[in-house]
Order: structure tokens, then C-alpha cells, then sequence
């Protein structure tokens, strides 16, 4: 693969996760949704994720009557090559959560894995899982972890 293409199709990756994080953050889930490919496969935590575009869509409803705001930062992303055409990447990401309900903010700290494909010059997500470090009064209580090496 071309250095500069990689680079050029690395810094286009890296908005696609800024945008998810913004738009996620803006309560934007109809811009989101636009982010995945038809059979996408999405896993937040056990039992909550989605195959497919339309049951993602459904994981989406009610981002904005549950949360009041939420704040995603992301960083440190690699890139791993699969052809010019799909790339997975990890990126660490800190998320933190108000409530619409009277509730302490709810922080996640964390890793998203991701597969992301070219589909007519653009880059959509193929899967997206998130694992869990570690959380502090957040919502979910099951999560995918992060697995350490003991």
C-alpha cells in the first residue's frame, strides 16, 4: 500500500471516529447510523449490541431521553492492516455520562475495537466493540472486558 495513501486513509479513519463520538454526543443517532454498513455487527455489552443496520437502529432510540448529555473522547488509535480496503483499529476512549434521571454522572473508561471497510471511497464501520476497563456510576453493569493477562 502506497505511504501516502495509508496516511491520507488513516487520518479520514480518525474522523470517522471523532464524528462517531460527536455525533453520539450531539445526539445525532440518524448521522450514526449513516457511519455503519448494512450488516454491521455492534456489541456495547453482553446482550446489548446489534447485527444488522436495522436492529442498530433500534439500540439508538431514546439516546436522548436518557442521557441529558454525554462527552466521548477518544485517542490513541492503531491501525492494523487487513488490504487497502479494511483496517482494524483499537482506540482507547473515556465517555462520560449525565443523566436525565437524578443520578451521579456516569463515567466509562475503556477500548473501542473496530473494523472499518472502504465502500465507495468512504470509511464505514463493519463492527464495533466496545470493552470496559473499568466504570464509575455508570448504567450498564455487565460489560465487555477488556481481558487482562493476569
Amino acid at each position: 500500500m502506497d505511504p501516502v495513501q495509508r496516511l491520507s486513509d488513516e487520518r479520514s479513519i480518525e474522523r470517522v471516529l471523532s464524528d462517531y463520538a460527536y455525533y453520539l454526543d450531539m445526539n445525532m443517532p440518524e448521522k450514526m447510523v449513516e457511519m455503519f454498513i448494512d450488516d454491521c455487527d455492534v456489541s456495547y455489552a453482553p446482550n446489548f449490541g446489534a447485527k444488522g443496520i436495522e436492529e442498530y437502529k433500534k439500540t439508538l432510540d431514546g439516546i436522548g431521553t436518557f442521557f441529558k448529555a454525554t462527552s466521548h473522547h477518544n485517542s490513541g488509535t492503531v491501525f492494523d492492516w487487513v488490504s487497502p480496503e479494511e483496517v482494524r483499529t483499537r482506540t482507547i476512549v473515556l465517555a462520560i455520562h449525565r443523566y436525565m434521571k437524578d443520578r451521579p454522572d456516569g463515567i466509562l473508561y475503556g477500548q473501542y475495537h473496530d473494523t472499518l471497510v472502504k465502500v465507495d471511497g468512504a470509511w464505514k464501520f463493519k463492527s464495533r466493540e466496545l470493552r470496559t476497563t473499568m466504570t464509575t456510576d455508570y448504567h450498564v453493569k455487565a460489560a465487555n472486558p477488556i481481558g487482562r493477562k493476569d
